[in-house]
């Protein structure tokens, strides 16, 4: 029977408290591009590398899903060279771990808007999604151009276009019109980089997650750190509003 890495908790003893779904803000690839004194570009490409050992340490721990936050509405209004630099190390990302994510059991799929990323940027994403669809292993989704309250904006828009009756709209009809209702609700949000605010992600999606912030910077974080958060998710009692 095999254990957690770093552990003696096999995944059945461990069940109860596994955080199924995980969220993460990957915050401070700028702050660690200004300490090692390299390009901010440069901190994002760190940050990307980041990604993969975290994705492989959530399926050893026995995650179900994983939300990260990899680009936002607000992000648009960066410099004009930082975003075009993102949205290159985007492309050369899904190169590079296509191939592997696909042999470990990953499915891929993005969240958030697709109408202002750049044509051979949005071939890859569908690419990538169209190439893992059949993975079951560990679902990854991908928070790209997103905005929780234009995501709750764009759900409500499409209830009216529905024309649905009124005493019909419940949280159920609003969370079918989500960007990806399939996408699991988090048990665990982690922040990195010492910030204490969760930047408008995944707004409905996190009203009754717990939340765990790490000083650590993103490109620094690794499954060690992971299996840190996790470790204190699993010392708390979820009460969702009861007692």
């Amino acid at each position: 029977m095999t254990s957690f890495p770093g552990t003696d908790v096999t995944p059945e003893e461990h069940l109860p408290e596994v955080a199924h779904a995980v969220a993460i803000i990957m915050d401070g690839n700028g702050r660690w591009a200004s300490e090692h004194e390299v390009s901010v570009a440069e901190g994002h490409r760190a940050g990307s590398r980041a990604l993969r050992p975290v994705v492989e340490s959530a399926i050893d721990l026995g995650i179900d899903s994983l939300a990260v936050y990899a680009f936002s509405t607000e992000n648009w209004s960066r410099d004009v060279d930082e975003v075009e630099a993102l949205m290159e190390i985007f492309g050369e990302t899904i190169d590079r771990e296509l191939e592997d994510l696909a042999v470990q059991g990953v499915r891929c799929r993005f969240v958030g808007r697709r109408d202002r990323a750049p044509d051979w940027l949005l071939a890859k994403m569908e690419h990538l999604e169209a190439a893992t669809a059949d993975k079951s292993k560990l679902q990854l989704w991908i928070a790209f151009d997103y905005g929780g309250r234009a995501e709750l904006v764009d759900a409500a828009r499409r209830l009216l276009e529905s024309a649905s009756d009124p005493d019909e709209v419940d949280e159920a009809a609003l969370a079918a019109c989500l960007y990806e209702p399939e996408m699991p609700d988090p048990d665990l949000v982690i922040r990195t980089s010492g910030e204490r605010r969760i930047s408008n992600f995944l707004l409905w999606q996190s009203a009754y997650a717990e939340y765990v912030f790490t000083d650590t910077l993103w490109p620094d974080f690794g499954p060690e750190e992971l299996r840190t958060a996790i470790e204190e998710y699993a010392r708390r009692r979820r009460r969702f509003g009861g007692r």
